[in-house]
């Protein structure tokens, strides 16, 4: 039983899958349009909410420092996707990289974790872009009934409209093609990066020196609380997390990890690349670097224009402007948060989308959804199934609590993503790899231990919700995915044939 649990699927066999008529997606995106992708999704709630947040209450403004930390883990997991993605430009991301490595029940677990990451992160997301458009609103003069405003903390029956809408409008575009996303979320990236480098480039004007005395806030004990709330590091181990301080910054990284999210999305477009040996690499690392930059020189200018005690928790960058003496940058920041958020919805729509399909395509889900649109070359089933269920989650959901299962979903995808890695290079040394981990094995360990570390800092219960989601995958697997597993049906034919 446990060779039909661990067989893996040869990268040659899911390059020729990709080639069949009625499973073929359509090859249209450039390594420009990847970095799009890239920036799109990550440049999001973090970059706009988190600032204030981890500043306030766990780094002061060594922030930067926290945000530097999140982007080495994430640099780290990047250059194990980039070798992935170029060796193996499949629709898919870890899942088919786990595939191709580890075995067919290690990538159906990792494919089942990305439904969930990426479902939840759209839900998530989308519920906070009806806050802001909702505001924005507000600000116009004009109110939505509260039956049809954000969930969010809300009370009561009711329906947010707004983030349902939202959902169901990127499927349709996602149904018509992967260029009309690129060629839209190009226009919102654009937007969403002038809002950024406003925020840098006004608000250095407004920096005063005093406010980043001190740098590194004297360390502070986290009292113990709900034992469930409590980091699973303090319950395992013992150890108490600290805010401020030099371990206040690791703290931090472990939240505003969260800022990160949605890299992995562009190694999901693999399959629909011109020319992913060179494109893909360039796309995941290059988005990335620009990100991480725009990151630390927001947190700077922001710790630098109001004292890190007085910052804003829910709209930092606005809000810190508004203390300077200028409230038209607030209401310019949050048209480009609500802007910001509508790419980061739609490509990580896109990315659950294709994870969906490829797992359809082999046979561990109904290989009804793995035909694609005869004239759009799109996944339209599992895109137009998903975004509607993920519309009627969002309209009816408040998920703000929900939100750290997105990030112990990415990690535990980075974990997989850097051991597979390693067991490619010593399984297939034969294969063109136009994209090289540098010192393999060393990167993929650091990758994983630095993917573990954050993912102790995170609750206890959110790894109890994700262990319940793990449950019901296995469930699924063992009741239906094994036993119409294409590649199983295929070794099953070839013993046959035999005797």
């Amino acid at each position: 039983m446990s060779s039909t649990l661990f067989r893996t699927k040869k990268v040659e066999q899911s390059i020729l899958d990709t080639e069949e008529p009625e499973h073929a997606l359509k090859k249209s995106l450039s390594a420009l349009d990847l970095t799009v992708f890239g920036v799109g999704v990550i440049i999001g709630t973090g970059i706009f909410v988190l600032t204030g947040t981890v500043a306030k209450n766990n780094a002061g403004p060594a922030v930067a420092l926290a945000f530097v930390v999140a982007g080495v883990v994430c640099a780290l997991a990047a250059l194990c996707y980039a070798e992935f993605a170029s060796t193996v430009p499949v629709a898919g991301s870890a899942y088919t990289f786990s595939y191709a490595s580890l075995g067919e029940l290690p990538a159906w677990i990792i494919g089942w974790d990305l439904v969930l990451e990426f479902a939840l992160g759209t839900a998530v997301v989308s519920v906070g872009w009806s806050g802001y458009i909702a505001s924005l609103l507000d600000n116009a003069g004009w109110h939505l009934p509260a039956a049809l405003g954000s969930r969010d903390g809300a009370h009561g029956f009711g329906f947010d409209i707004l983030a349902a809408a939202l959902v169901l409008v990127l499927t349709a575009i996602l149904v018509l093609g992967t260029k009309l996303s690129a060629r839209v979320t190009s226009v919102v990236v654009a937007i969403k990066v002038t809002v950024v480098l406003t925020v840098i480039i006004a608000g250095a004007f407004f920096i005063e020196g005093d406010h980043y005395h001190p740098f590194i806030p004297k360390a502070q004990e986290v009292p113990a609380g709900d034992s469930l709330q409590s980091p699973l590091i303090q319950l395992m181990f013992g150890w108490a997390p600290s805010n401020f301080g030099v371990m206040g910054i690791f703290t931090a990284a472990s939240v505003v990890f969260f800022a990160f999210i949605g890299f992995d999305v562009v190694a999901t477009a693999a399959e629909e690349t011109r020319n992913p040996q060179r494109d893909m690499p360039r796309g995941i690392l290059g988005s990335l670097l620009i990100c991480t930059t725009l990151y630390v020189a927001v947190s700077i200018v922001v710790t630098g224009m109001q004292k890190y005690t007085d910052l804003s928790i829910t709209a930092p960058l606005a809000d810190a402007f508004k203390a300077t003496g200028h409230p038209w940058f607030a209401g310019f920041i949050s048209f480009g948060a609500a802007v910001g958020l509508t790419t980061v919805c739609m490509i990580l729509l896109l990315g659950q989308t294709r994870v969906f399909f490829a797992m359809s395509r082999d046979g561990l889900l109904p290989t009804f959804f793995s035909h694609v649109h005869p004239k759009y070359r799109t996944p339209h089933r599992p895109t137009i199934l998903l975004g509607v269920i993920i519309a009627i989650v969002a309209g009816f959901t408040p998920l703000s609590e929900l939100a750290e299962l997105v990030n112990i979903g990415t990690l535990f995808a980075f974990v997989v993503v850097a051991i597979g890695v390693i067991i490619l290079r010593k399984s297939r040394p034969d294969l063109p790899r136009a994209f090289r981990t540098p010192w393999v094995p060393v990167i993929p360990i650091l990758s994983v231990a630095a993917s573990l570390w954050l993912m102790l800092n995170l609750p206890a219960e959110t790894w109890l919700r994700f262990a319940i989601w793990m449950v019901i995958g296995f469930a699924v697997y063992f009741l239906y995915g094994r036993t119409h597993s294409r590649l199983g049906l295929r070794m099953a034919a070839t013993a046959d044939h035999k005797e």
